[in-house]
């Protein structure tokens, strides 16, 4: 039986299926979760927010962005003796798998401290499921986000980094 990971971290692009993944697994191991959404500063800020990620987990905690009002301002912090789940586009990077190991206690055992997901799907099912879940607010985002999706994994390859790729088509 494999040994549940302190820390899971849940990446692929808009739509993929990654908070639904996540949820489930929260659920199943008490887990707490650190969305991305609640770090991106905006329709434009997916590097942004991917930065945040290391930060949060050194400090234990982030402001929360509100995304009707355009702003940070609920203070969260994270439970450092509960396992961690972290789920959004950006999320898996050399710098914030770096800093979940650290979260997870270090160097003994790593492999299975820190387990690291790729989220994959056809682009036609990511789209539908990103529209029914965002509604009419992401429609004009989609091609900018998507956008911002390419250039920041064409620089993280963070497909390279993940221990498991699921396919949730």
């Amino acid at each position: 039986m494999r040994e549940r990971a302190r820390v899971t971290i849940v990446d692929g692009r808009s739509g993929a299926g990654k908070t639904t993944y996540a949820e489930r697994l929260a659920r199943e191991t008490g887990a707490q979760i650190l969305r991305l959404d609640w770090l991106y500063p905006g329709w434009d800020g997916l590097a942004s927010g991917s930065r945040s990620v290391a930060r949060a987990l050194r400090t234990g905690g982030f402001e929360r962005y509100d995304w009707e009002r355009g702003v940070f301002d609920e203070h969260i912090e994270l439970d450092p003796g509960a396992p961690l789940v972290i789920e959004g586009c950006g999320s898996l990077t050399r710098e914030n798998l770096a800093a979940a190991r650290a979260w997870a206690g270090g160097v003994p055992d790593r492999a299975r401290r820190v387990h690291t997901v790729w989220m994959e799907c056809s682009a036609g099912l990511r789209r539908e499921r990103a529209l029914a879940r965002d509604g009419e607010m992401f429609r004009p985002y989609w091609e900018s986000w998507a956008t911002q999706e390419e250039a920041f994994f064409a620089v993280a390859h963070p497909i390279s980094l993940a221990i498991e790729i699921v396919h949730a088509d």
